[in-house]
């Protein structure tokens, strides 16, 4: 702990009670018919956050009748783009006020800090309104170079009924990278949150109805993988499924949906590389492997879990990384300076210490942190910020999602040799390259296999740019134009103008009276 900047102070005040969440099923906010709840403890602070009602097959089945009929019936699927943006843009109003409120349920139910909850609840908001933009601006093709008598339209339509899975680790961004490109759509959809953090997105309900969406539009049941999630991904009303999660539960999802064949969009795992060649600003180029390691705990899909550093300035860069994380602040989440807070659960928080165990007993070195810790005041869920030196491209830390701030140190000698352990994975969702070469820049970002590569920065994002990974990181994209597109279908319509079609079959007047006996001989 002496080597740790630890926060244990609290600067922001605890609700009064839990939060009690409930399902929203066909624009009624309502508990489950069993009666059945869930409880939620903090991981930092060990208190009841929110008490949420659990949902059975009952709940989970009116939800996609609900979205099904609301739908077929055409009241938000055939609005026009301009009422459906309207309602999305006072969603995204509806958001902002109610940021604090969000951020603090956020962090007691996640362990993240109280900063970055903040962040990412109202930086959401920016979501909803480009999603509305996208509403009104959907447009098709038309082709009118097919012949005089031939005009072809491509038109654009919502997919249908879409179930959005969401997890814990960012439940209310990754809720609107998905749900608001949904409705802008034209789509249904029935949401299923991380049983762990389900309370912003019970909120969202509320907020939902306020803004007038219709009735059955947006369903949200709350309660664990089986029955709920297991459900909406298998339904034969289910047209698309939309998750984000591990790569495990994305392979059990595809297979199951495959029996219908549905449409299934994924977001996975991701083991992002940056590569610090010797050349880079390397004080821009330390703060953001900092950044990139320890934002939201490290349990981040795009966290720079490891980093590969060119072996002439390696123990001068790494050096450098052990002497700025020990400036994180670290501890009480319910503190606004805290930068690194709690493991989401006692389990994972093991999960996390094996994979540093397991490294120093194949030989690497832990330069920083490298174990659980308990934070005076608040609690035992706490792992400390970690780097380790020494990784070789075998060891798991090196190839696996630790999900943790740990960062995991390669060398490397050449570009050639950077882009080999940079694609030496089996995900693909994130990489970044720091040079003031522009050349060696472009050359990294055209070789390296990732669905979003990053030149002198790390992890800025904006909802005009699709995300999503390759291999093992997911299928399809999210946010941005390209993220819009996956909830539409593509119908080509073909039309004649006038009666110029010759016909197929022809008449008895008009075959020659000697077709008929060449025919017959």
């Amino acid at each position: 702990m002496k080597d740790l900047y630890v926060v244990a102070d609290q600067t922001v005040a605890m609700p009064d009670a839990p939060y009690r969440a409930r399902h929203f099923i066909d624009g009624v906010a309502c508990d489950s018919v069993d009666g059945r709840v869930s409880d939620r403890m903090s991981p930092s602070h060990g208190v009841l956050v929110s008490e949420a009602a659990l949902g059975g097959v009952e709940e989970t089945e009116t939800a996609i009748a609900a979205a099904r009929r609301a739908f077929d019936d055409g009241r938000w699927s055939r609005l026009s783009g301009k009422d459906r943006a309207a309602i999305l843009v006072r969603v995204a109003d509806l958001i902002e006020a109610n940021v604090e409120r969000m951020a603090v349920l956020e962090t007691l139910e996640s362990g993240k800090p109280i900063s970055q909850a903040r962040g990412e609840c109202g930086g959401a908001a920016d979501l909803w309104r480009y999603a509305a933009s996208l509403a009104r601006t959907s447009k098709g093709d038309s082709h009118n170079t097919l012949g005089p008598d031939m005009l072809g339209v491509v038109l654009k339509e919502p997919i249908g009924v879409v179930s959005i899975i969401t997890p814990w680790n960012f439940p209310f961004w990754i809720l609107s990278q998905k749900l608001p490109f949904a409705l802008a759509a034209g789509c249904t959809c029935v949401v299923k949150p991380s049983e762990m953090t389900p309370s912003t997105t019970a909120m969202l309900g509320e907020m939902l109805a306020e803004a007038g969406l219709p009735a059955g539009v947006c369903n949200i049941v709350l309660g664990y993988g089986n029955p709920v999630g297991s459900l909406i991904t298998t339904h034969p009303d289910v047209d698309m499924v939309t998750f984000t999660g591990s790569t495990a539960v994305g392979k059990l999802i595809t297979k199951s949906a495959g029996d219908t064949l549905k449409k299934v969009a994924l977001e996975l795992g991701g083991k992002n590389p940056q590569v610090i060649f010797p050349d880079a600003d390397l004080d821009s180029a330390v703060d953001a492997v900092v950044f990139g390691t320890y934002f939201n705990v490290g349990q981040c899909c795009n966290s720079s879990s490891r980093i590969i550093v060119h072996e002439e300035i390696a123990d001068d860069f790494v050096a450098r990384v052990v002497a700025l994380s020990r400036q994180v602040a670290f501890g009480n989440p319910m503190n606004e300076a805290t930068q690194v807070g709690a493991i989401v659960t006692a389990d994972h928080r093991a999960k996390i210490d094996h994979y540093v165990r397991q490294a120093v007993k194949a030989g690497a070195e832990v330069c920083l942190g490298g174990g659980p810790l308990s934070v005076p005041g608040v609690g035992a869920q706490f792992y400390q910020p970690t780097v380790i030196r020494g990784v070789t491209p075998d060891m798991a830390i090196a190839r696996e999602e630790v999900f943790g701030p740990v960062l995991a140190v390669l060398t490397c000698r050449t570009l050639d040799e950077a882009i080999s352990l940079a694609n030496d994975a089996t995900y693909g969702l994130s990489a970044g390259i720091w040079s003031e070469n522009v050349h060696t820049c472009i050359a990294f970002a055209r070789r390296v296999q990732a669905g979003t590569v990053w030149t002198n920065t790390w992890m800025d994002g904006f909802p005009e740019l699709a995300f999503g990974g390759m291999k093992q990181s997911g299928q399809g994209r999210e946010i941005g134009q390209y993220g819009f597109d996956e909830f539409l279908e593509v119908k080509s319509l073909v039309m004649r103008i006038g009666r110029t079609r010759a016909p197929w079959v022809k008449t008895p007047a008009a075959i020659p009276p000697t077709a008929g006996k060449a025919a017959a001989r």
